[in-house]
């Protein structure tokens, strides 16, 4: 019985931490290619859950087949919080690109504050229930019922999707180019390589992956409110941080584990302290490993 709860615990955990992940993928490749730590990333998370609830909502009351209806609810999601993405790349980043650290900074909790009081007012500061759509294995039960089905969807999108993002980046030739930009930025312009259209890449795959993320999460928990980018957001950077901010594999393996602490903090010992297991680890990975688990540390030249 022990064993089935562990198992339980540990996929419970690994569900958690690849919508960790995911979010997380969007603070580091934004870093890793301007130095920007994009506040505003969390409530992109949690427009793409509301964005899928408004679709499911409609394809619901249309008729549409249940089956299709999570997948087009995330893909509209994806493409809507995409947009958003890049308009706040322009908007918001893009004119203080020249300035100092601190004025992107501010203006990244600006763009937090206004698209969490904007869903606020545009649609209510309660929770909503979003319906559950994940589809149902019956093969699963065959496990003891240590794995949900919603977890198995959840695992198998992020695993895919995130191989996807690693063999794209790898591969092909914009890939190369935002390696090469978030190497050195200049030199990669003198190359020839546009870090404009690079940088607005970086920022559209970033919120695509923020805007599945919060579909899914959304799906398997039956609900979503205004506030949940923000937590969430604070804890993907910290997965970002944990697994070395920057490296996109570091955000992987940082937001795994981070949701499987999580989740056994919260299953041997008690969910009012899994919150502050986050910071805690953040405080100490700050304090013993400033670059990560993955990162490579920085070199200041003189």
């Amino acid at each position: 019985m022990d064993f089935f709860y562990f198992l339980e615990i540990f996929f419970s955990g690994l569900t958690r931490g690849s919508i960790y992940a995911l979010i997380a993928l969007g603070y580091t490749m934004v870093y890793g290619i301007i130095g920007l730590i994009n506040f505003a990333h969390g409530e992109i998370y949690m427009l793409g859950a509301f964005t899928a609830l408004i679709v499911a909502t409609l394809l619901g009351m249309s008729g549409f087949p249940a089956g299709g209806i999570l997948i087009v609810a995330a893909l509209v999601a994806m493409l809507w919080c995409a947009a958003y993405g890049y308009t706040m790349e322009k908007v918001a980043y893009k004119p203080l690109r020249g300035e100092s650290r601190l004025a992107p900074l501010i203006s990244a909790i600006g763009m937090s504050t206004f698209l969490q009081n904007y869903v606020q007012l545009a649609q209510t500061s309660n929770y909503v229930p979003f319906p559950r759509l994940m589809p149902r294995f019956a093969f699963l039960s065959a496990f003891g019922g240590v794995m949900r089905s919603s977890d198995f969807v959840i695992l198998v999108v992020s695993a895919l999707v995130m191989i996807g993002l690693a063999l794209y980046i790898r591969h092909t030739r914009m890939g190369k180019a935002m390696r090469a930009t978030a190497q050195n930025r200049k030199m990669a312009m003198l190359v020839g390589i546009d870090a404009d259209k690079v940088i607005s890449l970086t920022f559209i795959i970033g919120s695509a992956l923020a805007a599945l993320g919060g579909t899914l999460i959304a799906s398997h928990t039956g609900q979503v409110g205004f506030g949940i980018g923000f937590l969430a957001g604070m804890k993907a950077f910290t997965a970002a941080v944990l697994g070395g901010i920057g490296s996109i594999p570091g955000a992987m393996l940082g937001g795994l584990v981070l949701g499987l602490a999580e989740s056994f903090t919260t299953g041997y010992l008690s969910g009012d302290y899994e919150d502050v297991l986050a910071f805690a680890l953040l405080v100490l990975i700050l304090i013993f490993r400033p670059a990560g688990l993955l990162g490579k540390a920085t070199v200041q030249k003189v």
